[in-house]
């Protein structure tokens, strides 16, 4: 179950905001927001209000061979101590995303619990809408829907959704370990929430998701982005079978 839990967190960790934390309300923006990256987000993960370990989301702008720029990704999860000593968990996903669309070009996944060693490496051909993977050392191909997201860049592009008011719901087609998907995300509320940042007007996501892996469980979670132009991830919250379990952001640079 701790492997569940920290993988369904560190799904929240990627949603990349822009630099600053600021703690004024800023009225939603009604165009589309600006890609920013050079950051780091440190989460502290808690189940049913005990530490269980930490995450971090990085991202900077990038050059690839051929000298195209792109947003690189990167997010760890890690257990505590204490966890680690009945199951450790160790992950890192590398994702590079285009700027312009902000599809996904490539997607790396390394997951490292307790025994279980599994690698996803996803390369995305949208012009031919097609997908290469190779899982744990075997190549194949698959259709994928056009303007399809991977397990992170989708929740990039939610991010730069404006006019999110409550009631709205974003629909996007990710694809994942060789699967497709239609994926619902619904804005629930607008309300003040208080942290290590502060108190802030933050808007109030529901994700229903219908796999597991990256996700873990099936099923639902909440998640809070700042009411402002930088739509800072600050807290997610998933329901398990004891509890509930918690990410809140702890520090951030710059």
């Amino acid at each position: 179950m701790t492997r569940h839990i920290l993988m369904l967190l560190l799904t929240v960790l990627c949603i990349v905001s822009p630099n600053v934390l600021q703690a004024e309300v800023i009225e939603v923006i009604n165009e589309s927001l600006p890609i920013q990256a050079d950051e780091l987000y440190q989460y502290s993960i808690s189940l049913l209000g005990l530490p269980a370990g930490t995450g971090t989301l990085q991202a900077t702008h990038d050059r690839n061979s051929k000298g195209q720029t792109h947003l690189r990704l990167l997010c760890t999860a890690q257990s505590n101590d204490f966890i680690s000593f009945f199951f450790p968990v160790n992950n890192l996903v590398d994702s590079t995303i285009d700027t312009e669309t902000l599809l996904p070009r490539h997607f790396l996944f390394q997951r490292r619990e307790g025994s279980d060693h599994e690698d996803f490496d996803v390369t995305f051909h949208h012009e031919r809408q097609e997908v290469s993977i190779i899982k744990n050392g075997q190549l194949s191909t698959m259709y994928i829907p056009a303007a399809t997201h991977g397990p992170l860049s989708f929740l990039y592009y939610v991010r730069n959704v404006p006019h999110l008011t409550p009631g709205h719901s974003i629909r996007v087609d990710v694809h994942h370990d060789k699967k497709n998907y239609k994926i619902e995300i619904r804005t629930e509320e607008i309300e003040r929430i208080s942290g290590p940042w502060g108190e802030v007007e933050a808007i109030r996501f529901e994700a229903a998701m219908p796999f597991r892996g990256i996700f873990a469980n099936q099923g639902s979670f909440h998640f809070w982005l700042t009411n402002d132009r930088h739509r800072v991830p600050l807290m997610m919250q998933a329901k398990v079978i004891v509890g509930s379990a918690k990410a809140v952001l702890e520090g951030w640079t710059p």
